[in-house]
């Protein structure tokens, strides 16, 4: 027998929530299965049979076989409204690489941040950022843990840190294609299973905390063959400019409340403006020096993305925007 793990993208607005459903079957490979949409805004009553189409899978690090990335059909086995891969996959290929820096808090299950239970911590941030001792640092447990299942798992991170928050971390994911946004939502997905061992939840929000403290984002890196291989100056700063053209329906594509975070203070650009520069983290779009260094071969950061975003979304976004 076999146990297959699916886990899907349900139709709450403004941002999915996750969903997961364990089969049991001595099929050999992960089968279609229904679910029942009228429970994840994705039907009605009356129509409520939803499939879910198996798109990836992984290697389950925490409980049974595999771990199922699916797509959702509607019953008439048409991609669902809410089916953001589903486009996405029609317009990217593997030479486009992304790589998303994950961003989050880890908080209690009463919603207050890790190490923020008394209220407001007595030190500013920064002293935090790739801290070490229990004073500076909070959840490094639940973020190596979450290390060792996504490499267990397949799923490529590059890298952990504590950020400069205390409670807040980032990790690396390193993806090709479209298996770089299904990576993505399965390494969130392992993120909040993890967080259940350690009886603490995910905060995925841009701005959970207010006030002189940085929001948590989605910087995305990414690169296709040309920038690799062929680049020079005139096609990044292109690529900035065709970006810049299509500034604010980038923002519509890169998360909600992401105007609580890109304020122009704390490393972002304001949302109403569109910058870019070398070595910037204070612009919309980083070059980053180490393609300059490298004769304008490498890759492109861009910093607007939040930390709630659709990898979807942001993929559809970009590719669909430089290939135009």
């Amino acid at each position: 027998m076999k146990k297959y793990e699916y886990v899907w993208l349900d139709g709450y607005q403004p941002e999915p929530y996750l969903r997961s459903k364990v089969k049991v079957t001595t099929d050999r490979t992960p089968p279609e299965w229904s679910f029942d949409g009228s429970s994840t805004q994705q039907a009605d009553t009356e129509g409520s049979d939803c499939i879910l189409i198996p798109v990836q899978e992984y290697k389950n690090p925490l409980f049974g076989d595999s771990l199922v990335m699916c797509g959702v059909q509607t019953s008439a086995r048409e991609a669902h409204s809410t089916n953001m891969r589903h486009s996405a996959s029609e317009i990217v290929t593997d030479e486009w690489w992304f790589g998303f820096e994950q961003e989050y808090f880890l908080t209690n299950p009463d919603g207050s941040i890790l190490g923020w239970e008394e209220g407001i911590p007595e030190r500013a941030q920064g002293e935090y950022y790739c801290g070490v001792g229990a004073a500076n640092v909070k959840g490094r447990d639940v973020s190596e843990a979450h290390l060792e299942a996504c490499l267990e798992a397949g799923i490529e991170l590059t890298g952990t840190n504590a950020e400069v928050a205390l409670g807040q971390w980032e990790y690396q994911c390193l993806g090709k294609g479209i298996k770089a946004g299904d990576d993505l939502w399965m390494s969130r997905y392992l993120l909040q299973k993890v967080g259940e061992e350690f009886d603490v939840c995910v905060n995925f929000h841009p701005k959970p905390q207010a006030g002189d403290w940085n929001g948590s984002g989605m910087h995305t890196n990414f690169s296709n063959e040309v920038m690799r291989s062929n680049g020079s100056e005139e096609l990044f700063t292109g690529f900035c400019e065709k970006l810049g053209e299509v500034h604010d329906q980038g923002i519509a594509s890169y998360g909600s409340d992401n105007d609580k975070r890109l304020t122009g203070l704390h490393e972002t650009q304001k949302i109403t403006e569109f910058s870019y520069g070398v070595s910037d983290r204070g612009a919309s779009i980083r070059i980053p020096i180490y393609t300059v260094e490298h004769n304008w071969n490498g890759y492109l950061e861009d910093r607007r993305p939040a930390s709630n975003a659709d990898p979807y979304k942001i993929i559809s976004h970009i590719v669909g925007t430089l290939t135009s």
